[in-house]
């Protein structure tokens, strides 16, 4: 826990400048360039996770600095690690288009990317750091589970989109064809931002004939709630006494006598 609170303050604060610098030399000081490049992963971490947590309620934040559920600086903290990934998977790349380095961007990028916040979510789940409200954890499964079942479809295809985004800037000449450049970067938003959510909804369906998207609650004991009556097998009596406000005696006539005497039997809460 301690890791996770210290990470998400160092990680915007030292490596996101780091990384504005980084990015900034690998586009010989486009800044158009750079914010392009470190855009698309803030934007999906504010957009995607701000409506998971706040609006569908689907997973939350266990710190201090929240809005709502939600760290107002999860942007950075995501899109800071994100880019330097990018940086790393995808080399620069000389004008014009190719298919197979386009290929390889998708899939080293959408390797990296799924695999690292598999890692991330995987212990930020098993110390509490991030609750998820979804089937997996009303039902008590373990950390790895529950982060292996949405971390690789989800962020890996979004490295995907990612990759491919930072190879076309470089292979299209984005830098001195405007109209490519704009093109490219609203694209890549979108697909951020789309993508991942489609392929989890998809891979969710048919795996488990849901979408996903529903909350859970785990009840005491560790059992999800899915209805709140409790049924008790019946029992022929001739009489019913209160013992007291919480409890009723069930008295077995004869047709129960040998059943084993009187039966206690729970009412439900809030009856007087």
């Amino acid at each position: 826990m301690k890791f996770f609170r210290w990470y998400q303050f160092v990680v915007p604060l030292v490596l996101f400048p780091a990384s504005y610098l980084l990015w900034l030399r690998r586009y010989d000081g486009d800044h158009m360039l750079v914010l392009f490049a470190l855009s698309i992963p803030v934007v999906f971490a504010y957009v995607v996770p701000g409506l998971g947590t706040n609006w569908l309620g689907l997973w939350e934040f266990n710190t201090r600095f929240r809005l709502g559920r939600f760290r107002p600086h999860h942007g950075f903290v995501f899109g800071t690690a994100t880019s330097l990934f990018g940086l790393a998977c995808v080399p620069p790349s000389p004008p014009g288009f190719d298919p197979v380095a386009c290929a390889r961007a998708a899939l080293v990028t959408g390797s990296v990317v799924g695999f690292w916040n598999w890692l991330y979510d995987t212990y930020a789940v098993k110390s509490g750091f991030i609750l998820i409200h979804n089937r997996l954890t009303a039902q008590g499964e373990p950390a790895e589970v529950v982060a292996t079942d949405h971390a690789p479809v989800f962020f890996g295809s979004f490295g995907v989109c990612y990759g491919i985004a930072l190879q076309l800037a470089d292979a299209l000449s984005a830098r001195i064809r405007p109209g490519v450049f704009t093109t490219v970067w609203i694209s890549a938003v979108i697909a951020g931002v789309v993508v991942p959510v489609a392929a989890y909804v998809a891979s969710s369906y048919l795996r488990r004939g849901e979408s996903g998207l529903k909350v859970y609650r785990r009840q005491t004991g560790g059992r999800h709630e899915e209805s709140g009556t409790r049924l008790a097998e019946g029992v022929p009596v001739d009489r019913v006494r209160i013992s007291r406000p919480d409890r009723t005696i069930a008295e077995p006539g004869p047709a129960a006598q040998g059943m084993g005497g009187q039966h206690p039997v729970q009412r439900p809460g809030g009856l007087d």
